[in-house]
Order: C-alpha cells, then sequence, then structure tokens
C-alpha cells in the first residue's frame, strides 16, 4: 500500500491493519469506564439512541475527513495545516503554525494515558498475583488506588508502559502499530465478549439488561442527555485533528475512507455496548448503582465488586487484560503525532523521534501523577474539539468543499452522495464548535 508518490514514508501493509489500528485509537477508557456510566445515568436506551444518531453524523464527516486531510497531504496536522494555508496563499508558515496545537494535544493526552496506563498495568500485575483483590471492602479499594494515584505513586509500571509502547513504535507503522493492533483488538472483543457471556449467568443481570435497553420519552426530552451524548460520541471517535489525520497519512489513495469510517465508527460503538453489557448487568446483580464513571469505577468499585463473584480471580485477569489492550492501542496513537512531527519537521530518524517522546512523556507523566484527572479535563476541554474544528476549517473550508469531496472519492466505487458537504463543512463544524462551548460551559462532556 506504498503510494508512489511518497515511497519515503512508513505506510500500512493491509486494508484491516489500517481499520483495527484505527478503532484501536478510539477504543479506550471513555468507552469503559465512561459510557456504562453515561448509560446508566442518563436512562439506558434513553441515552443510546442520541449517541447512536451522533456516531452516525460524526462518523460520516469527521473521520471521513480526517482520515483523507491526512491522507492527501501525505503528513501529520503541522504539514497538512500548512498545505491548506498556501493553497489559499495565506502563507505555508501560518498553516504549521496552527498544526502545532493539535500535536501539542495530541503529546498531552499520551502524557496523561501514559499514567492511566501504568495504573492499569499495576492492577493487571496485582490481577496475577493476588494483590488487585486483597482489599477487604471498598474503603480499602479506596484506599489502595489513592496510594498508587498519588504523586509518583506509581513510577515503576508508569515506566514498564512507556517502555512496551516505546518498543512498538520504533517498529514503525507496518512493522509495529499495525502488526500489533492486528493482534491486540481482536483480542480485546474476544476477552469483553467472554465477560459478557460470563456476567450473562449472573443472578439479577436481567435487571441490568432490561435497563440499558429501556426508552424513556421524558428523559428523551432532557438537553442534557443529548448534550452528553453528543460528548459521549465525539470523543469516543478519538477526533482532535491529530490521531486519525497522522493514520490516514499513511493510507493508500486506493483504499475507500467512508468504507473504513463506518467500520471504524461500528467496532467502537459495539467496544463501548460490550462494556456497558459486561458492567452495568455486574453492578446490577450486586445491587449497585452506576451514576459516575471515571477512574474509581475500574479501579475501586469494580474489583470490589468482582471479588465477590464466583471465579474471581480469572475474572479480574481477563478484565484487567482486556483494559490494558485498550489503553495500550490508544496510548500509541497518541504518540504517534508528535512522533511524526520530528520526523518530517527536523528531519530526525525514527530511533530518535521515539525516544524523545517517550523520554519527554516519562518526565512530565511522572511528574503529574497526582493532578493527571484536571491534566486530561483541561486537555479534553479545550485542546481536542479546537483541533478537530481547526482540521474540520482547514481541509472542508480552506481547501474547500470541492477539494475534500475529491480527495473523499480516491478509492470510492462511486461519488460521495449530495448530503456530502452539508455534513462536512457545516454538520461536523458546527458540532464540534457545540463540543467546544459545551465543554466549557459544563466542565467537560467527554
Amino acid at each position: 500500500m506504498i503510494n508512489s508518490t511518497d515511497t519515503q514514508r512508513d505506510s500500512w501493509k493491509t486494508n484491516w491493519g489500517f481499520i483495527l489500528s484505527c478503532i484501536g485509537s478510539a477504543v479506550g477508557m471513555g468507552n469503559i469506564w465512561m459510557f456504562p456510566a453515561r448509560v446508566s445515568k442518563y436512562g439506558g436506551g434513553t441515552f443510546l439512541l442520541p449517541y447512536f444518531l451522533f456516531v452516525i453524523m460524526i462518523g460520516l464527516s469527521g473521520v471521513i475527513g480526517e482520515m483523507a486531510f491526512g491522507r492527501a497531504a501525505r503528513s501529520g496536522p503541522i504539514g497538512a495545516f500548512g498545505q491548506a494555508m498556501a493553497s489559499r496563499g495565506k502563507g505555508r508558515r501560518l498553516g504549521e503554525a496552527i498544526g502545532y496545537i493539535p500535536v501539542l494535544g495530541s503529546l498531552a493526552l499520551a502524557i496523561g494515558y501514559s499514567v492511566i496506563v501504568g495504573w492499569i498495568l499495576c492492577y493487571s500485575a496485582g490481577s496475577l498475583t493476588g494483590t488487585t483483590l486483597a482489599p477487604g471492602n471498598v474503603d480499602g479499594f479506596a484506599l489502595a488506588f489513592s496510594s498508587m494515584a498519588r504523586s509518583f505513586g506509581n513510577n515503576f509500571w508508569q515506566t514498564v508502559g512507556l517502555v512496551i509502547t516505546f518498543i512498538i513504535m520504533v517498529l514503525g507503522i507496518s512493522g509495529g502499530i499495525e502488526k500489533i493492533n492486528k493482534i491486540i483488538m481482536p483480542l480485546f472483543f474476544l476477552l469483553f465478549l467472554g465477560l459478557a457471556v460470563y456476567i450473562a449467568f449472573q443472578p439479577s443481570a436481567a435487571d441490568g439488561y432490561r435497563y440499558i435497553f429501556r426508552i424513556d420519552i421524558k428523559g428523551l426530552a432532557d438537553p442534557m442527555t443529548w448534550v452528553f451524548a453528543l460528548g459521549q460520541a465525539f470523543f469516543s471517535l478519538s477526533l482532535a485533528g491529530n490521531g486519525t489525520l497522522i493514520y490516514g497519512s499513511y493510507l493508500d489513495d486506493r483504499e475507500d475512507v467512508t468504507n473504513a469510517a463506518w467500520k471504524v465508527a461500528l467496532f467502537d460503538t459495539l467496544a463501548a455496548l460490550l462494556a456497558a453489557l459486561v458492567i452495568i448487568p455486574a453492578m446490577a446483580t450486586a445491587g449497585s448503582g452506576l451514576d459516575e464513571g471515571g477512574p474509581g469505577l475500574i479501579f475501586i468499585y469494580l474489583p470490589n465488586l468482582f471479588k465477590s463473584m464466583p471465579g474471581s480471580r480469572i475474572l479480574v485477569i481477563v478484565f484487567y487484560t482486556a483494559v490494558l489492550l485498550a489503553g495500550i492501542s490508544s496510548l500509541i496513537n497518541l504518540l504517534e503525532t508528535p512522533i511524526a512531527a520530528l520526523q518530517q519537521q527536523f528531519k530526525l530518524s525514527r530511533r530518535t523521534s521515539v525516544s524523545v517522546i517517550s523520554a519527554a512523556a516519562l518526565a512530565i507523566g511522572l511528574c503529574i501523577q497526582g493532578i493527571v484527572s484536571g491534566w486530561m479535563d483541561f486537555v479534553s476541554i479545550y485542546i481536542c474539539p479546537l483541533g478537530a474544528g481547526l482540521a474540520g476549517i482547514m481541509f472542508f473550508w480552506v481547501f474547500g468543499s470541492d477539494y475534500a469531496k475529491k480527495e473523499v472519492e480516491k478509492g470510492r466505487p462511486r461519488p460521495a452522495g449530495p448530503w456530502f458537504s452539508f455534513m462536512t463543512s457545516y454538520l461536523f463544524c458546527g458540532l464540534t464548535a457545540a463540543v467546544f462551548v459545551l465543554g466549557i460551559v459544563f466542565g467537560g462532556i467527554g
């Protein structure tokens, strides 16, 4: 799949390797520790209806756009934004300067994610040794987590996590990222499917299923249901003008990005639903509510619940292994954008670029362990939607809708329909602006 115009850059070897890698970038903690809580809090199927609607709208506009934008520019956001501005005679350097915003946003998210992956690694190792289930009650689990999540409380496992990703990233796109995602993404779905089957045989699990799929008309009239469904869909699809764009830059012109985009949106949604089908019925089995997500859900309340269930030792091994796979795949994607930027802008080798970014992520990540929640909130509220909005403006408005449509149609068996211009230039850019404003107003909706 190497493009003849750019033989110096690495590329995807197979279409499914690209799709699985994009799925890996989208499937992350939002699917596991936030989606089930949102489904529970906002009425099960009442939340799912607007969520599905927003996934379709964003998947068929923003995801397609970022993939095609990266492929058209054969570059990350810095080079892509520069080319867009140069096409209008506005100065390539201005566009490149703007392109640093999503690059730095990706690096900042990667730094925060490295802390979270360190937590997951600690609990994964503890699931094998028995320490994860050692606390006697929920207060004990809370104390264990707070001890690990304090400043410099998990240095070893955080370092191990970055060493693992360093090895994968050094091997490149086809030799590292593609190969590992071909393994870990199918395994992730198999593990969570196994968990869902196990939970289905637990008492009272049916109550959880009934709640997940119930629809309350009054709930649909609540604006907050729609606000948080929009935020969940937007952030779950990993749109920030960086990760999807850089993965698209390694894609051949013969590939159909529309086909790839709907598959990414579908499997990301399936991953979120699998997590909900595990976690909500499990909480129902214990007679517990699930109003709030976040780290406390998977590091405090779920291990406390799992401890009381038959086969708890195997259960936590499978669960934290699956969560670890999701965390690693997302971290890989977040690191690729700044790594590619060093390669392209400063002409550094792949190994040197990976080393520099990994060292920076480790040095800063170790220092923010105690404030990582606020760090991630800031980046998610301000930088991610801004980066996605800038990418949308550059591709659909600066390059222009006709140019964007032509790039999206490469590899398609038929032209894009009349929906394209409205869905991309207006609907997607409008939704991105809404995510940015609503995130600020409500202190985050992702």
